[in-house]
């Protein structure tokens, strides 16, 4: 009977022990030659301000969602959410053989504010031996006036007067602290701008129609994947500092992306919300 309770509890502790071992762990981002005949079927972005306002703040409802147009080995999509020049959030969600993915999340604010939102959408594929990848990027932006002295509201494009003055107001203040911002960067590191095409990750979108400049649109698409796999490591789970510590990528300045015109490498740099100036660097292959 000793002998049986023994083993009852030898096999208990080996059962314990392998599912501690098989416990998934999280997933990364990796990027594989696009496969040349998988792509989206849907994918979006969209960021929407609820009616009511509660404790004297108003809510957005945020989402991201994507559908491979087949399964995939692995199916991911990160998103970030940025609010005049500052990331407020982040999003997340990863599936093994499926195709879609949809995730949403309500975020709370106050104040009026230039909200800015992008997203990538990426799939892994496993064919015998040979991995490829899918992947897309969706943006959305959407203005929010909440003033004391007229009714809450949001717009994408401004109709009226009112709306108009209100996106200018927004635009100059969030250009004007990232310009500051992305000044003191350059200065700090000693980086010498017209040596870079420079933008703004928000405004990474445009390259998912285009090449950068004397590109093809297969290298613009890897150095595009590459970009990512790298910020997802070394920003969205937390910005990697050079010491090997890890601070919050909430609250930092939106990062500035600066791609070497020899296409050498690229970097990113970003201010994180207690002030320390941050800079990634990734080599770009020939």
């Amino acid at each position: 009977m000793k002998k049986l309770v023994s083993i009852a509890a030898l096999l208990l502790i080996i059962a314990s022990f392998s599912l501690f071992i098989y416990r998934p762990a999280k997933e990364t981002i990796i990027f594989f030659p696009i496969h040349p005949h998988v792509t989206f079927s849907e994918a979006k972005t969209t960021l929407q301000l609820q009616p009511q306002k509660r404790d004297g703040k108003y809510s957005l409802l945020w989402s991201a969602s994507s559908s491979l147009d087949r399964d995939a080995y692995l199916r991911q999509d990160i998103s970030l959410l940025f609010a005049d020049g500052r990331l407020v959030d982040r999003l997340a969600k990863w599936k093994t053989n499926s195709q879609t993915l949809t995730q949403e999340k309500i975020v709370a604010a106050r104040d009026s504010r230039f909200f800015q939102a992008i997203s990538f959408h990426h799939g892994e594929l496993h064919e015998g031996e040979m991995i490829t990848s899918s992947q897309t990027m969706t943006s959305d932006y959407l203005y929010v006036i909440d003033s004391p002295y007229s009714p809450l509201v949001s717009f994408h494009r401004a109709a009226t007067q009112d709306e108009k003055e209100w996106q200018n107001v927004l635009n100059k203040t969030t250009a004007e602290f990232l310009q500051h911002t992305s000044e003191s960067l350059l200065s700090h590191f000693s980086i010498q701008k017209q040596q870079y095409y420079s933008l703004y990750l928000p405004d990474l979108i445009v390259y998912n129609e285009q090449p950068l400049p004397d590109l093809s649109m297969e290298k613009t698409q890897e150095i595009i994947g590459k970009l990512w796999e790298g910020l997802y490591k070394s920003y969205f789970l937390g910005i990697k500092k050079e010491d090997g510590s890890i601070l919050s990528p909430i609250g930092s300045t939106t990062p500035l992306i600066l791609i070497s015109k020899d296409y050498s490498h690229l970097l990113v740099l970003t201010e994180t919300k207690d002030g320390e100036k941050i800079r990634l660097t990734q080599q770009i292959s020939r």
